[in-house]
């Protein structure tokens, strides 16, 4: 394989805080290592930058070594057509994102899908040339848009089940725990990110040879 296979590829990447330091690292290396220029963005508020932090709880790492991010993309200012694969990071980054401005605001059920990085996703969704990566936690990004859901071939993690189903998804228990949908992978969780990985790669691939 072409260690380059990916050469003159973009991939952005959501997230916030409560994020998965390896997935994101992993992310950075290995679709970097291909030759993709990989963008972290997020919705920041109107600030020019901001610090996300992973403080998930793990045996392997002593509580005071807190895990921090610098992300300097908008989501407001990207074009999401500008890139070959949008991926929704994993853990609670997706409920995160889903807060409506202004925050703290009451908000609606409607405004839900007024959120600046949901819209983001969503458009990417329309897109068929646009691969859409969740994983684990990471489709309840899109739960505000159900239509955008409804019939698609999804895995998840136990704990958006129920959600992504009342959502209209189509919840496939495949025993690779990664399923591909044409332009929308998802996968079980985080033990999962290789495979998952690996499937983005050749679906952006097959996309690229099909324009």
């Amino acid at each position: 394989m072409d260690e380059k296979i990916l050469k003159g590829k973009k991939i952005a990447v959501l997230l916030e805080t409560e994020y998965i330091a390896q997935e994101i690292e992993y992310y950075r290396q290995h679709f970097t290592a291909l030759g993709a220029q990989v963008d972290l963005m997020s919705y920041l508020w109107g600030e020019k930058s901001k610090r996300f932090i992973c403080d998930i709880d793990s045996p392997d790492r002593p509580i005071k070594d807190i895990h921090t991010i610098e992300v300097d993309i908008d989501v407001t200012n990207v074009k999401v057509d500008d890139y070959h694969a949008v991926l929704m990071a994993a853990n609670y980054c997706s409920v995160r994102l889903r807060e409506i401005p202004p925050m703290h605001s009451l908000g609606s059920c409607e405004l839900t899908r007024t959120a600046p990085a949901v819209q983001f996703f969503g458009q990417a969704m329309k897109n068929k040339k646009i691969v859409k990566g969740a994983l684990c936690h990471a489709l309840w990004i899109l739960t505000p848009l159900p239509e955008l859901l409804k019939g698609r071939k999804v895995i998840c993690h136990t704990v958006v089940l129920a959600d992504i189903c009342n959502a209209g998804a189509l919840f496939t228990p495949s025993p690779e725990e990664v399923v591909v949908d044409d332009d929308l992978i998802t996968a079980r969780s985080a033990k999962n990110l290789i495979p998952y990985c690996d499937a983005i790669v050749k679906r952006i691939m097959e996309k690229n040879q099909q324009s």
